[in-house]
Parts: C-alpha cells; structure tokens; sequence
C-alpha cells in the first residue's frame, strides 16, 4: 500500500483523488486526520510555485509522500484573470455562487468566451527534488450556469474535449478530461514506472 498526504482539507478534492486512485493501491490522508493544521500563504506567482508552497508547508511536519496542487480557471479576454486568483477571487465575492455570475458579468461585451482550466500538481518525498506534473483542460465561459454537479467554477465551464458543461457531467467524464484528471495521469504513470502503486 502506498500511503499519500493530500495538501488539502477541501473534501470535493479528497474524493476526486480517492477516484482517481481507485484501482491502485493507494491510501489517501488529508492533513486533518494526521492532526496537522497549516495554512501557508501562497504567494507565489505561477501554479508551480504555488504548489510548491503548499506541498513544502506540509513537508514540515510529515516524512510521506505529498502532493499538493495549485489549479485556477483563466478567462482568455480577461488576461488569464482570475488565474492563480481564483480561489481568492471566489472568497472575495463570497463563494462560487456569487463568483460565477460576476466571471459571467465581467465577459459581457466580449465575443471570445475561451478559458482553461491549469491543475499543476507537486509530489515531494519520493525523490531529492520536487516532481511537477501538469494538466490543462480547454474550453469556454457560459452565458449562464449550468447542472448541479462538480464544484468551484464547473457550472459555467464548458468542456470543448468532454463537449459539455463540467457542472451537468456525470463525474467519471469530468474525471476523464478535467486538468486534475491529466496531471494525475502523469503522476500516476511515474508512480507507476517507479514501482510504486
């Protein structure tokens, strides 16, 4: 078995990882349940650096293995905004149910609605350097949300590689396409030819 300290308390990501690790084995810790409580500021300015941050803050206090991501939508019209700033700028308006209506408000004027979703994902205290695996997911801004389901910035992302709204697709095609499904398929590969799972 494989042990793994996910950098995160966020529960929609915990259970998108455990499903992505189904069928390997894997077992998932959030630093919550190892007690350790850490809230590093990420400051850096790319999602490398980011991931670093939190993945190191982490290291800290734990010998096992670690992945931490750092992922954000970037709206094309808007320079990329929110980018790295995207949790920030969910918290800011008070959630993705405020958020998402304002992203929506923001594009108003624009014809190209393109965005990506970036995931960047590091794994430190497997090797002597930290392991960058990356994903992106392309697609564009809706005019309105859409579905019930994911989380965060979904309801208004269209998928143009799934050719739906991540917020009505069921999760095994978010879990094929998103940017988190593709860096971990890096990850996991290396895992793999590592030997490890």
């Amino acid at each position: 078995m494989f042990n793994l300290l996910v950098a995160s308390n966020n529960q929609h990501k915990i259970k998108e990882y455990q499903e992505m690790f189904s069928g390997y084995q894997v077992k998932i810790f959030s630093p919550k349940e190892l007690g350790i409580n850490v809230n590093p500021d990420e400051n850096g300015e790319t999602y490398e650096e980011n991931s670093l941050i939190k993945a190191r803050a982490l290291a800290e206090f734990s010998k096992m293995p670690i992945i931490a991501d750092d992922s954000g939508l970037n709206v094309v019209a808007l320079n990329n905004f929110p980018g790295i700033h995207s949790s920030r700028f969910a918290d800011s308006c008070g959630g993705n149910k405020y958020a998402n209506p304002k992203l929506i408000e923001k594009l108003q004027g624009f014809s190209d609605k393109s965005a990506f979703f970036t995931c960047v994902i590091t794994l430190l205290n497997v090797e002597e350097k930290p392991l960058v695996f990356k994903g992106i997911c392309p697609g564009k801004i809706l005019d309105k949300p859409e579905g019930e389901g994911g989380f965060g910035y979904d309801p208004i992302f269209y998928s143009d590689e799934a050719k739906q709204c991540f917020g009505s697709a069921p999760e095994e095609i978010k879990n094929k396409y998103s940017h988190r499904a593709k860096a971990m398929a890096q990850l996991i590969e290396y895992l793999k030819s590592k030997k490890l799972i």
